[in-house]
């Protein structure tokens, strides 16, 4: 694959060897590329649906300021939001960005890795790769020890007209019924890592992405709170 693994213990060094996919490259070590699963479940009244998708994450180390052993680490992810077909004909979308964060889906995993004690900040660029199966996310991340939350959640929307970018909605994750109907609830999201390829086929439902000439819209057509300066890149990053 690529990667050595020449840091920290034996034992992280094998777990991370066996979870990270063949196919998956990484120009360094401390900071590997990798690929996810994203699963939402909605429980309906016909049962439980769901829907996936698998984004990539290309990640890279950046000299922080003046300081050169100073580095962070820049993520991009590359993948589409996932759907999920529900009974009355409607589609939940779960989006690329969440309330709190427009690079989410860049972001998640190193939220939901493990900590490792003892590691400094640079030694946890590759943590993600520790993760062992499914792993449910938290409807908020806490923040350190201070008194703040991030939505561990991503967007969920839905339209009236998928074939019109205004008729966008946001549905709220504890009340999906609102908008779906008596009995309609989300289960959970989950993320997992993975070797399966990225996924690209969300554009045969919503025809309009990356036409924006097709469409004369400003930010007054969507609803309050939808970051659309990037519309597109909420559901699809290639």
């Amino acid at each position: 694959m690529g990667c050595r693994m020449e840091r920290r213990s034996i034992l992280k060094a094998v777990l991370a060897t066996a979870l990270l996919p063949a196919t998956i490259a990484c120009a360094d070590n401390t900071a590997p590329d990798y690929r996810y699963r994203l699963t939402v479940e909605v429980d309906t009244p016909d049962g439980l649906r769901t829907g996936s998708s698998v984004i990539e994450v290309r990640q890279k180390l950046v000299r922080s300021g003046a300081n050169p052993s100073s580095v962070i680490v820049s993520r991009r992810a590359y993948g589409e939001a996932v759907t999920v077909d529900l009974p009355n004909g409607g589609t939940l979308f779960a989006l690329l960005s969440s309330e709190d964060q427009i690079d989410w889906a860049a972001s998640v995993m190193q939220q939901a890795a493990p900590k490792v004690s003892g590691e400094i900040h640079q030694e946890t660029f590759d943590n993600m790769l520790l993760i062992d199966g499914e792993v449910k996310l938290p409807r908020y991340w806490s923040i350190n020890d201070f008194d703040l939350k991030l939505s561990g959640y991503p967007f969920l929307v839905t339209f009236t007209d998928p074939n019109d970018p205004s008729s966008v909605q946001i549905v709220d994750p504890d009340n999906l019924d609102e908008k779906f109907g008596h009995r309609v609830n989300l289960q959970r999201i989950t993320v997992q890592i993975t070797d399966d390829p990225v996924t690209n086929s969300i554009s045969k439902k919503l025809r309009w992405l990356y036409k924006p000439f097709d469409r004369q819209l400003t930010k007054d057509d969507f609803p309050s709170g939808l970051p659309v300066g990037d519309l597109d890149g909420m559901f699809l990053k290639e």
